[in-house]
């Protein structure tokens, strides 16, 4: 037989790696829509500070932490004069006695909140946040006043405040609060007047924010 392989290596084959294409990394394509995400939002709160020099009066019944209670002589006209005597019935000759007067010491009047978001929590945050502010203050030591004064019904702050703990310097608003909660009344009618945090209710709020 005749072999047509005249020269024929012999030496040992080894497996040799054949190059191939690199992979390319391409570059993920924009995803539509996307939008980086935003920092938590917050209430937007308008907060002026009260001084005892302002001398503001305080109406009804409130903490006597909160003011300054300084006996006055006040001029008011004299209404007992004898209804016969034509000059005393009407010159009604003006008499001073003297009242005590309740004047708001250093604290944090709030102006208004407004949240972005109804019923998710920022407003109490807000107020949280202010009250603490208030506790470390040496001079305002945790006082916070505000005014009830809703723009529409459905706007009233009244229910806002008075669960965070605030109360009315009216007895007989407070009253009606308690009263609509306990009936759980969908539509409670709005309260004016000025309400004011007392300390019991801010170290419960500061510890818990605790709803009242």
């Amino acid at each position: 037989m005749i072999n047509n392989i005249t020269n024929m290596d012999v030496r040992p084959q080894m497996a040799v790696a054949k190059p191939t294409a690199s992979v390319q990394n391409m570059g993920m394509p924009p995803i539509l829509g996307f939008k980086t995400p935003q920092l938590k939002e917050k209430a937007k709160i308008q907060v002026k500070k009260v001084k005892r020099g302002d001398n503001l009066l305080i109406p009804g019944i409130i903490d006597d932490d909160y003011v300054d209670i300084v006996e006055e002589y006040v001029t008011i006209k004299n209404d007992n004069s004898p209804q016969d005597n034509f000059f005393a019935t009407h010159l009604n000759n003006p008499v001073k006695i003297k009242r005590k007067m309740k004047y708001l010491k250093n604290c944090y009047l709030i102006d208004f909140i407004q949240s972005p978001k109804p019923r998710c929590g920022l407003g109490t945050e807000a107020i949280k946040n202010l009250a603490e502010k208030a506790m470390f203050d040496t001079r305002a030591q945790g006082r916070i006043v505000t005014y009830s004064v809703p723009m529409i019904k459905e706007m009233s702050p009244a229910l806002f405040f008075y669960k965070l703990g605030f109360r009315f310097t009216s007895p007989e608003a407070n009253k009606y609060m308690e009263e609509c909660i306990a009936k759980k009344m969908p539509d409670i009618p709005a309260q004016t007047g000025m309400m004011f945090l007392p300390k019991s209710n801010l170290h419960k709020l500061l510890r818990y924010g605790e709803m009242f």
